[in-house]
């Protein structure tokens, strides 16, 4: 048990100041940690299953190819925790409040913006929350897309910021989006106060997850797993972390909140059976 290393996409400098200082805290706690930046989440998916790496730090999307790839290679990936913020999230279609739209119907032979292509939140999801009230995307309506940071599984969300603002210079009828980043937007001034409405919103769904890999010793993840639970806002260094991380504290793994996404990928053959990625023109 030499000790575990952690993959994480840096998609923004807070990242190494955050995995720096959990892997002090970790240290201090006599747990073995080193971490692993990656420019995407695709190659942190394929050498999390070849077990390069013995955790990764994981979106929805790189997890999602992790079980497929694991399970063509007869390899077992599993969740160890989440945030707490990670859980039952929602995405949303929105339309400028005084714009024609009325009903989601109103999208056909419109123009509907959307994030990056490998944004789960701001387009798979969404996407496939239209599909499944009956319009399909490239049929029904057009879809505009902003691809900024592609690889990086929609954790830039300037192509949801892109999209907001195509809605607000009427290139668009409506822009999906996560909800908090929706209201994040209406407080920034992206999208000033009142000048756009909910038109339908997605079920909810799960986000990011720490997943273990098939070289993970199980005494070591159990110990990840434990000392990452017992973290307390109350510690102030702990707390500096969680905030920068955004959540209040961790939570136990789950893998049962990516049912729609699994059917997006699927409708939109992003990644086949087998973890390979096929979704055209997507190069991270």
């Amino acid at each position: 048990m030499s000790g575990v290393v952690l993959g994480a996409v840096a998609y923004d400098p807070k990242v190494v100041t955050i995995w720096s200082g959990f892997r002090s805290w970790l240290r201090r706690h006599r747990l073995p940690f080193d971490f692993v930046l990656y420019a995407h989440y695709e190659r942190q998916a394929e050498d999390l299953v070849r077990g390069r790496i013995d955790a990764a730090w994981h979106s929805p999307l790189a997890w999602l190819r992790s079980l497929r790839l694991a399970r063509a290679a007869g390899v077992h990936v599993r969740p160890l925790v989440m945030r707490d913020t990670d859980r039952d999230l929602t995405s949303v279609v929105v339309v400028r409040a005084e714009g024609p739209v009325a009903a989601v119907t109103d999208l056909k032979g419109r123009t509907v913006a959307v994030g990056a292509v490998d944004s789960p939140q701001a387009t798979l999801l969404p996407l496939q929350h239209l599909r499944d009230l009956g319009l399909e995307a490239g049929v029904d309506f057009e879809v505009r897309r902003h691809d900024t940071g592609v690889g990086l599984h929609g954790d830039h969300i300037g192509g949801e910021r892109e999209a907001a603002r195509a809605l607000l210079a009427g290139e668009a009828a409506a822009a999906c989006m996560i909800d908090a980043n929706h209201l994040l937007f209406c407080q920034d001034g992206t999208l000033p106060p009142g000048a756009t409405r909910l038109l339908t919103r997605t079920g909810p769904f799960d986000h990011c997850v720490l997943a273990a890999g098939p070289s993970l010793d199980p005494e070591l993840a159990e110990r990840l797993t434990r000392l990452l639970l017992s973290m307390s806002a109350a510690d102030p260094e702990v707390r500096h972390l969680l905030d920068l991380e955004g959540l209040t504290r961790w939570l136990p793994g789950r893998d049962s909140g990516y049912a729609a996404l699994a059917a997006a990928v699927d409708a939109t053959g992003f990644y086949d059976a087998d973890g390979h990625v096929t979704a055209a023109g997507y190069r991270p």
